[in-house]
């Protein structure tokens, strides 16, 4: 049964039962009064229905169903008691009373706004005060009170048992009642500005309600010379509280519930924000047409404060980079780390009333992105901060090597043209020019090698290989030799074999260098293992390979090293190709 048709069914009983049972007490025509008490006692059904089935996942709608329905099945077995109905049917119905007071006095207000404990701590008075609304009712029916049915005869130990049960259990909920008064009063002063206003209405509401059946007292213990502050008492009960929890959550948007005017005429709209599937769609339009991933993470929190309906919303790096979409004031209402430390996103409070887990479980949906695009800002950031690096390493590098050399091979030059050089001195000066050209050709290979440009990545491999002075094979399926890939596949799967090579001669100091590149399903495959003495990969860090493994990520790919004290080293590196 879906949760519509399940609340439109407990509206329906509890409106039922209202009606009926009023009309059967008094019969027909029925005095104005009894209108009144059907007037103030439907809104409790028809806006429980409202809240259950357009927002089944908060739980104060299905509550104040439960108030509804408790309500006409009392009333109703009242009205059978006022025409003679069967005892035992009629005992129980009519002593729900008893339940409905208890669930107005105490659940409403202590569940109030979403259905839910304010905190831990009020776990205790919910027990103790169910306990006692059992209590009380179960009393009641023990006792066979009927209402316009007084009792008769010497009551029974059983009844007797129960008429102590009775009382026991209605001044626990009188207790529990004032307990959560307080609470709630409390709340109302601690809240903000917003919220004050939300709660004030709730306060109102039950401090009516009390003071109703305060009235109504009179008229149990006074009898008919108070029957007038008995009927007011008795409507204020039944209608205070609906009328304060409708304008509580449509004036305030407590629930995201407002008015609507199409028109001429007036709307209840339901939740107006979009829903989180429609947030994640637009949000991953919106990032595929922003480019920069600063800018992406702008993005992110302009679509975290939209969504959420919030003054500001921020979304702050792993670095300490922080974007803030909208003005910043006051601390964060909500905040959520993104997952692997990645960073977080805060917002700030709502201007129409608090944040309610649903907004949490929105904002955990979209933190799946914002991980994206915080890990994406971060991999560009890295990468430019590794190219600047590799610029600065070959400005230093033409610096003192080349740059030096040419200057010295200038100055040779002019010395001798001025002094005549014989044959020796020409032939060193011959020399230095091709010590001069053979540096040129190394660092343009450090940049960008030609047998990688001209051969393609197995060729260059085999070229850079064929120079170290430890014994290096290279193996490759024959096809793959033939094969060629794009310049920034090429590029870093030669970069992240030649820094691994390079490493397992400085550091490693081995004496066998095995470099493999294969292409199973859909990857190039690149390793690169040695017999050296190994290391701890968690406890050293990566150094060169860290810009690699980033230029891999940003392919699509990945990198992965597995080593150990004196078991050599395996560096595995792998993006994914067209077949």
């Amino acid at each position: 049964m879906s949760s519509r048709l399940m609340a439109g069914l407990l509206a329906g009983i509890g409106a039922a039962g209202l009606v009926s049972g009023t009309l059967m007490e008094s019969g027909l025509p029925a005095p104005a009064q009894q209108w009144a008490f059907i007037v103030l006692g439907l809104p409790l059904s028809a806006l429980g229905w409202l809240l259950a089935s357009r927002r089944p996942e908060l739980r104060y709608g299905w509550l104040l169903l439960a108030c509804g329905l408790v309500l006409g099945l009392f009333t109703f077995g009242v009205g059978l008691s006022a025409r003679g109905g069967p005892g035992p049917l009629v005992i129980v119905l009519s002593n729900l009373s008893a339940v409905y007071y208890g669930l107005t006095w105490i659940f409403v207000p202590l569940l109030f706004p979403d259905g839910r404990l304010p905190s831990r701590r009020w776990r205790p008075v919910a027990w103790i005060s169910a306990a006692a609304i059992a209590a009380h009712t179960l009393g009641l029916v023990t006792m066979g009170f009927r209402p316009h049915q007084p009792l008769t005869g010497q009551p029974s130990p059983v009844a007797l048992a129960g008429a102590f049960t009775s009382a026991a259990g209605q001044l626990v909920t009188w207790i529990m009642a004032a307990v959560v008064f307080c609470g709630l009063v409390v709340r109302w002063r601690r809240s903000g500005r917003i919220e004050r206003r939300q709660y004030a209405w709730m306060v109102g509401g039950v401090a009516a309600t009390m003071a109703g059946a305060v009235m109504m007292s009179f008229f149990l213990v006074g009898g008919t010379r108070f029957w007038a502050a008995g009927l007011l008492g008795i409507l204020t009960v039944v209608g205070s509280l609906p009328v304060a929890i409708a304008v509580a959550v449509v004036r305030y948007r407590l629930l995201d519930v407002r008015i609507g005017i199409k028109g001429s005429r007036l709307h209840l709209m339901f939740d107006m924000r979009p829903t989180v599937d429609e947030m994640l769609s637009d949000l991953g339009t919106a990032l595929e047409d922003t480019p920069e991933p600063v800018e992406q993470v702008g993005r992110l929190a302009a679509a975290v404060r939209t969504g959420l309906e919030v003054g500001w919303a921020a979304v702050t790096l792993a670095d300490g980079t922080r974007v803030v979409s909208g003005k910043e004031e006051g601390p964060a209402a909500l905040e959520l780390p993104v997952r692997g430390g990645l960073g977080r996103i805060e917002c700030g409070p709502r201007g129409s009333g608090p944040l309610t887990r649903e907004d949490l479980r929105i904002l955990r949906a979209l933190a799946v992105p914002a991980g994206l695009a915080i890990q994406s800002a971060g991999l560009v950031s890295r990468l430019v901060n590794a190219q600047e690096a590799e610029r600065r390493r070959i400005e230093r590098n033409i610096h003192d090597g080349v740059q030096q050399q040419l200057v010295a091979l200038i100055a040779g030059l002019e010395l001798a043209r001025a002094t005549g050089a014989g044959p020796d001195m020409l032939a060193h000066l011959r020399e230095q020019a091709r010590q001069t050209l053979t540096d040129l050709r190394e660092l343009a290979a450090g940049i960008h090698p030609s047998s990688l440009s001209q051969g393609g990545l197995v060729e260059a491999v085999e070229e850079r290989c064929s120079r170290l002075p430890v014994h290096t094979t290279v193996t490759s399926p024959p096809p793959l030799r033939a094969r060629r890939y794009s310049d920034e596949i090429e590029g870093a799967m030669y970069f992240t074999v030649s820094e691994a090579v390079a490493n397992a001669l400085k550091h490693a100091g081995a004496a066998t260098i095995e470099v493999r590149l294969s292409q199973p399903d859909g990857r190039l495959r690149a390793t690169v293992a040695d017999d050296g003495k190994g290391f701890d990969p968690a406890a050293t860090a990566r150094r060169g390979l860290a810009t690699l493994a980033d230029r891999l990520d940003a392919l699509g790919g990945g990198l992965t090293v597995e080593s150990a004290p004196g078991k050599g080293t395996r560096v595995n590196a792998w993006v994914p190709v067209d077949e």
